[in-house]
């Protein structure tokens, strides 16, 4: 004998749900999901467009490289230039850093003077923004530019080099060096 219908749907068959709510969970969790995926790409093709934007349309010539403790690329300087002076030499523990949740704040791409992270930025509370520095025993020559802060915690004679990859600041650990200021 076959039951009444309820609701509309055949319960029987096992075709179809018990109650619309079913349906309401699937389709809130869907449109989640689907919410999620639009963001990130969106976030994506706006990070793409930006670093379109930020690159030069005139690729800059070859850079002559060394290589420095078997595991840094060093660009060799340019005789054309002039070099820069040291106005000051600080002894400083050296470590490093990458743009992870856990090393950051919820903006992990943009440095505290409101840059985008890149090669050469240090970070420090102790420099000034902007400030130009060489770590000769590590790097030789390489400059780099405080544009980031570390945690307030952190003592002013320390350093935090930025890495693009975790592994790379977890392999580079932590050094005690001089580093150079420059003159500006």
């Amino acid at each position: 004998m076959l039951k009444p219908l309820q609701r509309g749907f055949n319960t029987d068959m096992g075709i179809l749900p018990k109650s619309p709510k079913f349906l309401g969970k699937n389709t809130l969790i869907i449109l989640i999901i689907a919410g999620i995926l639009t963001g990130v790409l969106v976030f994506g093709i706006i990070e793409i467009q930006k670093a379109k934007a930020e690159s030069p349309s005139n690729p800059s010539p070859i850079l002559e490289l060394s290589i420095t403790q078997g595991n840094s690329l060093l660009s060799v300087s340019d005789p054309s230039l002039p070099e820069p002076k040291t106005v000051q030499r600080i002894k400083m523990i050296i470590t490093a850093y990458s743009s992870t949740p856990c090393q950051t704040d919820s903006t992990p791409f943009i440095t505290a003077a409101g840059t985008w992270v890149k090669d050469g930025i240090v970070a420090n509370n102790f420099l000034d923004f902007g400030t130009k520095i060489r770590i000769p025993e590590i790097y030789g020559d390489k400059i780099f530019v405080v544009e980031d802060r570390m945690h307030w915690s952190k003592s002013y004679y320390q350093l935090d080099i930025w890495f693009p990859e975790y592994w790379q600041a977890k392999d580079f650990g932590a050094k005690r060096a001089y580093i150079e200021v420059l003159e500006n």
